[in-house]
C-alpha cells in the first residue's frame, strides 16, 4: 500500500483500499437466505443501474440486522479488506459491501463507464436500488446505512432521496461541502505547519494558495500533507487490515485499481476544479431526517475536519441524533473509529429495530 500512496490517485478521500480486476463469473442475483435461514455467502455480480456492480455479503442468520456499507474514494471500494476490518461483525450484523460504479469489480466489469461521467444523484441512485433489493433478498424491510468519508456523502443523499429503506444513518469522516471542507483542511494543515515551524510544508501550500483551485493536482498535495501530518496524531490501524484478501491480491488487481481510481479522481476533482466535488454541499439540501443520524468524527481529521461536520450535524433534524469524536483518530479508520460504529450500531441502532 505505501507504494499506492505516492500516486496522485491514492490521494482522494480514502478508506486505504486497493479495488479488484474483473472476471469471467457471470452476473446472478442475490441468493439471500438459504432454507435453514443461514445468510447465503456470496461474491456476486448484480445488475443494478443498468450495469453489473460487485457486491458481497457476509454473514450467519438472515434475522440479523443488514448493514450496507458506503465506501470512500470515490473509486476505493472496501471489498479487498472488509473481511480483515469487519469479519468480526458477522455473528450480530449482515455485511453487504458493494463497490460503486466506477470502481473496483464494478470499473473492471463496466470498460464503457470510463466514457461516461460519475454523477453523484447515479450513484445515490444505483445504491437505493441496491438498498431495496439486498432488503428483499434477505427478508427484511430495511437495512442500516453506514458510509465514511466521499461514502458518508452518498449515503446521506441515499437517505433523503429513500428514508423508508434505513433504519438509520451511522457516518464517519462526514463530507458535508466541497467549498468548505477544503477551506478547512487547508487552513487547519496551514495552521498546523506554521505551529510546527515547518516551513517547507507552508511554503508548499503557500504556492498553492488557498481554495478554491483549478489545478486538479492540489486537492492530492493536500492530502498527502494532511495525511503525514494525522500519522503524528494518530493510533494507526493495524497493518494487516490493508493487506488485500488473496482474489484481489494479483497484477491484475492492481491495473484495475488504477484505471478506477484515475478515473473517478478527475471525475470527483474535476480538470479544472469543477468536479462533483465543487458541487457538494449538504447544507443546500433538505435538512429534515426522517431517520436517526449518527456521526462519528476523528479529533485529528484534517480531510473532513470535525468543526464542518459538526456544524451540518447541529443543522440538521432528525428523531434522533448523536455525534461522536475520537482522540487519537483521523480521517482514515482505525481500531477506536471501527470499535466505535460497532458501539453505536449495538447500543443506538438495534435497539430501534428490535
Amino acid at each position: 500500500m505505501q507504494r499506492l500512496l505516492g500516486r496522485i490517485t491514492a490521494a482522494v478521500l480514502l478508506f486505504m483500499p486497493m479495488a479488484a480486476p474483473a472476471t469471467a463469473q457471470e452476473p446472478s442475483g442475490l441468493v439471500g437466505c438459504l432454507p435453514d435461514g443461514r445468510v447465503a455467502e456470496q461474491d456476486v455480480f448484480v445488475a443494478v443501474g443498468g450495469i453489473e456492480q460487485w457486491v458481497t455479503v457476509r454473514g450467519t442468520d438472515c434475522a440479523n440486522p443488514v448493514i450496507l456499507f458506503i465506501h470512500g474514494g470515490p473509486g476505493n471500494p472496501m471489498s479487498p479488506f472488509a473481511d480483515a476490518v469487519y469479519g468480526s461483525w458477522e455473528d450480530e450484523f449482515t455485511l453487504v459491501q458493494w463497490d460503486q460504479r466506477g470502481a473496483g469489480r464494478t470499473w473492471g466489469r463496466n470498460p464503457a463507464v470510463a466514457e461516461a461521467d460519475l454523477t453523484i444523484g447515479q450513484m445515490a441512485a444505483d445504491g437505493v436500488e441496491l438498498a431495496a433489493l439486498v432488503a428483499g433478498r434477505l427478508g427484511q424491510d430495511k437495512v442500516i446505512l453506514v458510509g465514511g468519508s466521499w461514502g458518508s456523502a452518498l449515503a446521506v443523499k441515499m437517505a433523503r432521496a429513500r428514508s423508508d429503506l434505513f433504519h438509520a444513518y451511522v457516518g464517519s469522516g462526514q463530507l458535508v461541502s466541497g467549498a468548505a471542507n477544503l477551506e478547512a483542511s487547508y487552513r487547519l494543515q496551514m495552521g498546523l505547519a506554521r505551529t510546527a515551524g515547518d516551513a517547507e510544508t507552508a511554503a508548499a501550500l503557500e504556492a498553492m494558495g488557498p481554495p478554491p483551485w483549478t489545478n486538479p493536482r492540489n486537492f492530492g498535495a493536500l492530502r498527502r500533507l494532511t495525511r503525514r501530518y494525522e500519522a503524528m496524531a494518530t493510533t494507526p490501524a493495524p497493518a494487516d487490515w490493508w493487506v488485500p484478501a488473496p482474489a484481489y491480491a494479483t497484477a491484475e488487481a492492481e491495473a484495475a485499481y488504477e484505471g478506477g481510481e484515475e478515473h473517478s479522481y478527475i471525475q470527483f476533482v474535476g480538470f479544472r476544479g469543477d468536479g462533483m466535488l465543487s458541487r457538494l454541499d449538504l447544507l443546500r439540501d433538505d435538512l429534515e431526517f426522517a431517520i436517526p443520524v449518527f456521526l462519528i468524527q476523528g479529533e485529528a481529521d484534517l480531510v473532513t475536519a470535525p468543526e464542518v461536520a459538526q456544524a451540518w450535524f447541529d443543522a440538521i433534524r432528525a428523531p434522533r441524533k448523536r455525534f461522536v469524536v475520537l482522540p487519537a483518530t483521523g480521517h482514515d479508520p482505525n481500531l477506536a473509529m471501527i470499535d466505535a460504529q460497532r458501539a453505536v450500531l449495538r447500543e443506538e441502532v438495534v435497539p430501534l429495530i428490535r
